[in-house]
C-alpha cells in the first residue's frame, strides 16, 4: 500500500505543493548536480552563474546537512541549507536558482508541527481509583493507573472506556522489558535532561569529549548526549513540552516508584531537538538529525512531527535511515482528514493513527472538536493516543498534565518497535513492521474500522504481546507468523485461521490460566464457539505437532 502511495505522491507533486504547505520565507534547500564540480562549499560563491546570489542577497549560513553521515570531500548530490539574515521572495529565488541549470533540487525550507496538544490545566485531578490490576509485571509507578492506554479496565473517568482498550502493555513486559544496548533517536522539541524518569537512560557519544572541541570530526562540539538543530549546540533542553511528553510515552523507566512507566525501561534516548518554543520546525534541521542519528547507530527513530510540503532531501534521509536498518516510526497528525504529512507518508516509515479509550479512532481530540486522527492510504496501525498522562518539562515532580494527539500515539509504538528488537536484534525494518502491522488488532473500533485494513485504522490498534510473541516466534522458527483470530471482541464464533501451517490443539485459558476449552484439529483454520463463555479477557494458545506455539488474546462480549 504505502510503495503505491509514494508512487502517486511522486506524480502528483505539483498539486500537493499547490496545497500552499508552510515555508520558511528566509530559508531554503538545494542539491547540485552530479556533474558540476563543487568540492566544498567555499567553491559555491567563486561560480559566475551564482554570482547574483552573494551580490543580491544577504546569506547567513550555508551548511551541509549530512556532514555528520557523509564523510565525502564533495558536495555535489548533497542536501544543503541557505539561510538568510532576513525574508526573501522565495519562489523567485527558487526559479531563478533553476534556470543556472546547476541544481538537482531547489526548494523552501518546509515547516512541520508537532501533533500533539496538553490540557492546559496543572491541576491534580483526584476523581482517579486505582484499579485492581491481577499481572504480577505491573509496574510500581505511582500514577500508573492513570495510562489506560498500556492496561484498561474500563474506569477510565475522562472519557468511555471500554475493557482491554489497550496494547497489552502488561502481559508484553512478562516478555522483555528492554535492552540498554538497542538506542532510540527522538526528534522533536528536546528533553528534560534531569528529570529522575531518564536518569541514566541518555546515550552517550563515547568518541566526544568535552573540551570545547569536535572531538570526534562531526561537525558537532561536545555533543555528549544529543544534539540542538535549533539553537545549533549541545544542549537539547526542552523549552515547549511537546518533547518531555512523547519521551516520557515511550521510555520513561518503568517499576521505579514514581510517576508514569514508559514503554521501553532499558534503552538509551538520543534527544535530537528540531522543534522551538512553539512547537515548529523546519525541514533542514530535521534532514540533519536524520543523518546524525544514522552515524550515530541508532535503532529507532521517533518523530511525532508532520509537514504537509514534499520533499526530496527528506525523502532521501528516510531512505538513508532505512537503508540502514532504523526503523521509523512516524505521526498522522490531527486534522481530521486524508492529506499526507511527512515523514509518515514517506514509504518507509510506519505510519501512526490515534485512539481513544473506548478503542475508536480519536474523532475529536479533547482540545478542539474540529480535530480528529488523520487517515488515508498510508496508515500503517493506530495506537493509544487522547488523554496521555506524562511527564512535564518545567518540573521533575508535576505529574498532573495530559496530552493528546497521534504526537502521543507514535512514541508508545516506538517503545514496542524498541522491544522488538530486544527480542530479535537482526530483524529487517521489514520485518519489524511486519509484526507491528500482522499483531495488530482488527475490527476492534466504530463502523469504520472494516475487516482487513482500512484507511482509518490501518492494520489495526496495536498489540504489544501479540508482537512480542510473534517475535519470539520468528526466533524459534514459528509458522504461524500469517495469522488471524477474528472477531475480536467475539460474541459467537471466534474464527482462527493460519495462511502458513496447520493447527493441530487449540487450548483457551482465562486471565487467571484456569483451561476453558480444549481442541484437537488437523486443519489450517477453525473455529471456537463462544456462547456460553462469561464476558471478559481470554487467550487462545494454538500449537502444531512439530512443537511449535503461540498464544493470542481476545475478548468475549
Amino acid at each position: 500500500m504505502k510503495k503505491i502511495f509514494a508512487i502517486i505522491c511522486l506524480i502528483t507533486f505539483q498539486v500537493l505543493f499547490c496545497q500552499n504547505p508552510d515555508y520558511a520565507n528566509h530559508r531554503i534547500i538545494v542539491a547540485f548536480n552530479e556533474n558540476e564540480t563543487f568540492n566544498n562549499l567555499d567553491d559555491i560563491s567563486t561560480n559566475d552563474l551564482l554570482g547574483f546570489l552573494f551580490l543580491e542577497y544577504n546569506i547567513k549560513s550555508i551548511k551541509l546537512l549530512d556532514k555528520a553521515y557523509n564523510k565525502s570531500s564533495r558536495i555535489n548530490e548533497r542536501p544543503i541549507s541557505i539561510v538568510f539574515n532576513h525574508n526573501i521572495d522565495v519562489n523567485n529565488l527558487i526559479n531563478r536558482l533553476n534556470l543556472t541549470g546547476l541544481f538537482k533540487y531547489v526548494e523552501p525550507d518546509y515547516i512541520n508541527y508537532g501533533s500533539g496538544k496538553k490540557l492546559n490545566s496543572e491541576k491534580n485531578n483526584n476523581t482517579y481509583l486505582k484499579p485492581n490490576v491481577f499481572n504480577p509485571v505491573t509496574p510500581n509507578d505511582t500514577y500508573f493507573f492513570r495510562q489506560w492506554g498500556l492496561h484498561n479496565d474500563g474506569t477510565f473517568s475522562l472519557s468511555p472506556a471500554s475493557i482491554d482498550a489497550d496494547v497489552d502493555m502488561t502481559d508484553a513486559w512478562s516478555l522483555t522489558t528492554g535492552n540498554p544496548n538497542i538506542t532510540m533517536a527522538i526528534l522533536d522539541s528536546g528533553i528534560r535532561m534531569s528529570h529522575p524518569e531518564f536518569a541514566g537512560r541518555f546515550w552517550v557519544n563515547t568518541s566526544e569529549v568535552l573540551d570545547a572541541n569536535d572531538s570526534d570530526s562531526n561537525g558537532y562540539i561536545d555533543d555528549l548526549n544529543g544534539w540542538d538543530f535549533v539553537n545549533d549546540d549541545n544542549n537539547p533542553a526542552d523549552d515547549h513540552g511537546h518533547g518531555t511528553n512523547v519521551s516520557g510515552i515511550a521510555v520513561a523507566t518503568g517499576n521505579n516508584g514514581i510517576g508514569y512507566a514508559g514503554i521501553d525501561w532499558s534503552c538509551k534516548i538520543m534527544p535530537l531537538k528540531v522543534l522551538n518554543s512553539n512547537n515548529s520546525g523546519f525541514n533542514s534541521d530535521i534532514i540533519e538529525s536524520f543523518y546524525y542519528a544514522i552515524d550515530k547507530g541508532a535503532k529507532i527513530i521517533s518523530i511525532s512531527i508532520g509537514g504537509s510540503g514534499f520533499s526530496v532531501p527528506y525523502q532521501d534521509a528516510v531512505n538513508a535511515a532505512y537503508n540502514n536498518n532504523i526503523v521509523i516510526v512516524a505521526c498522522m497528525m490531527n486534522f481530521n482528514n486524508n492529506t499526507p504529512y511527512y515523514p509518515a507518508a514517506f514509504t518507509n516509515t510506519i505510519a501512526v493513527g490515534s485512539t481513544d479509550p473506548n478503542d475508536e479512532r480519536t474523532e475529536p481530540f479533547f482540545w478542539s472538536s474540529t480535530s480528529g486522527s488523520n487517515y488515508g492510504a498510508h496508515i500503517d496501525v493506530v495506537a493509544p493516543g487522547n488523554y496521555m498522562y506524562g511527564l512535564a518539562s518545567g518540573s521533575d515532580t508535576n505529574y498532573n498534565s495530559y496530552w493528546g494527539g497521534t504526537s502521543q500515539a507514535t512514541p508508545l509504538v516506538s517503545g514496542i518497535c524498541s522491544l522488538i528488537l530486544d527480542l530479535s536484534p537482526n530483524l529487517s525494518v521489514d520485518q519489524v513492521r511486519n509484526i507491528i502491522n500482522s499483531t495488530a488488532e482488527d475490527q476492534v473500533g466504530d463502523a469504520q474500522d472494516t475487516p482487513g485494513w482500512d484507511q482509518y485504522y490501518g492494520n489495526g490498534r496495536v498489540n504489544a504481546f501479540a508482537a512480542l510473541q510473534q517475535t519470539l516466534s520468528i526466533n524459534d522458527n514459528d509458522l504461524f507468523n500469517e495469522l488471524a483470530v477474528y472477531p475480536n471482541p467475539v460474541n459467537n464464533k471466534l474464527f482462527i485461521k493460519s495462511t502458513s501451517q496447520n493447527i493441530d490443539y487449540i487450548v483457551v485459558t482465562n486471565i487467571n490460566g484456569q483451561i476453558i476449552f480444549e481442541k484437537n484439529i488437523d486443519s489450517n483454520e477453525s473455529y471456537i464457539d463462544c456462547k456460553s463463555l462469561g464476558s471478559g479477557v481470554y487467550f487462545v494458545e494454538l500449537n502444531n505437532t512439530e512443537g511449535f506455539k503461540t498464544i493470542r488474546k481476545f475478548i468475549k462480549l
